[in-house]
């Protein structure tokens, strides 16, 4: 979204107070330039072909000035185009109640500390026991419109942060999310480098197989490994990602000899802990609204810290 084309309207507020005004509601733009469309303005703008299908289905829900209009509107220079934050329906999935550790929340974002053994999304085996569940029943009082929009998902194994945001202006305006995760691998790597493998997912009768794979037909993936501590044959490691796909940890480790412990699909089963040894502690982003950049770490679950303390 280019800063020529448009500037946020801002409010003569607190930080607080901003939050709560915009929350849930509309975002307001002052147009700099003429537009023949509301359309152009928002394709221009970056904004999806779903996003703006949706807009387009409630009157209302596109204003110019305050007035009804649509997407098909004239756009002037100078006016401001006032748009739906949440056009999307309902998050159509079974609700469930599950403590979530909030590790912080706004009218905007969402921020938790996942447990291991919960699954992200439902499945056929994690169908009404899951996190996205447990999201829609916590939000339903707050907002009964909620769309869920998980911006990082984790593995049912893998704990730590998970970020979700509550509209879908504030998912398309965050920016620069970093995460580090804390990793325990088989062996000993002594040195810090980049794995750089492209990670292929292949499917089985037109479904994603639950393995992902090294090969040169597959998606660039780049994984950044400093080792922190030993413990006998294994490795505390600190790892940062470049992509961000589907089990690129796990791949990646295992790929080069030295799987996480407890991975069952990459590695091998353990008696030191019953499930992936892997943690999205930290994350980092530029809040759109605060217009500052934040920092969270998630306190580690007892397993995992239990395995440091080993060391």
């Amino acid at each position: 979204m280019s800063k020529s084309n448009f500037e946020k309207v801002k409010h003569k507020s607190d930080e607080n107070d901003i939050l709560q005004q915009k929350s849930n509601a509309f975002s307001a733009y002052k147009i700099e330039k003429d537009y023949q469309t509301v359309y152009y303005f928002l394709k221009d703008s970056g904004f999806s072909e779903n996003f703006i299908t949706n807009l387009r289905k409630v009157k209302g829900f596109i204003l110019i000035n305050d007035q009804i209009a649509t997407t098909k509107s004239f756009l002037p220079k100078g006016s401001v185009l006032s748009i739906c934050n949440n056009p999307n329906p309902k998050t159509a999935i079974m609700q469930c109640i599950l403590p979530l550790d909030i590790v912080y929340e706004d009218a905007y974002y969402l921020l938790l500390n996942k447990p291991a053994n919960i699954s992200t999304m439902p499945n056929r085996s994690h169908y009404s026991n899951n996190l996205a569940g447990a999201i829609c029943g916590y939000m339903q009082n707050k907002q009964p419109g909620f769309t869920l929009r998980i911006l990082n998902r984790l593995d049912k194994d893998t704990s730590g942060l998970i970020l979700v945001a509550k509209n879908a202006i504030a998912q398309k305006e965050i920016k620069d999310i970093e995460k580090t995760y804390l990793a325990i691998c088989e062996g000993k790597i002594d040195k810090a480098y980049t794995i750089s493998k492209p990670i292929l997912t292949l499917q089985e009768n037109g479904v994603n197989a639950r393995k992902r794979v090294i090969s040169e037909k597959g998606q660039k993936a780049e994984t950044f490994i400093t080792p922190l501590k030993f413990l006998d044959d294994s490795t505390l490691l600190s790892i940062r990602l470049h992509f961000g796909r589907t089990h690129q940890i796990r791949v990646h480790l295992s790929s080069i000899g030295h799987p996480l412990i407890g991975d069952q699909i990459y590695g091998k089963k353990s008696e030191k802990i019953n499930r992936t040894a892997l943690h999205c502690s930290q994350m980092s982003f530029f809040h759109p609204y605060l217009k500052k950049k934040l920092n969270f770490t998630a306190s580690l679950p007892q397993d995992f810290a239990n395995l440091i303390d080993r060391f």
